[in-house]
């Protein structure tokens, strides 16, 4: 009895991580910059989560040459800066 508490438990615990963790991600993977060749990375993400001109060349004084905006990939794969 004492193993199936544990274990049901322990899924629970697990899928609230899991919620948690995903509500996280939503509210970080905001307004992001696309990054066009050339640039240092391929994303960068907005300080302000909104298109202004201070977002852009602070983007820019990171590396990247702005090709577009989109929001944020949560890919492992894309380079932020």
């Amino acid at each position: 009895m004492k193993k199936i508490l544990v274990v049901l438990a322990f899924f629970i615990f697990s899928i609230g991580i899991i919620t948690l963790n995903m509500q996280n991600t939503s509210a970080d993977s905001g307004f992001c910059y696309l990054c066009g060749s050339g640039s240092s990375c391929q994303q960068c993400a907005s300080g302000s989560g909104k298109d202004t001109q201070a977002d852009r060349k602070a983007c820019e004084q990171k590396g990247c040459k702005i090709s577009g905006t989109s929001s944020c990939s949560t890919a492992a794969n894309v380079k932020k800066c």
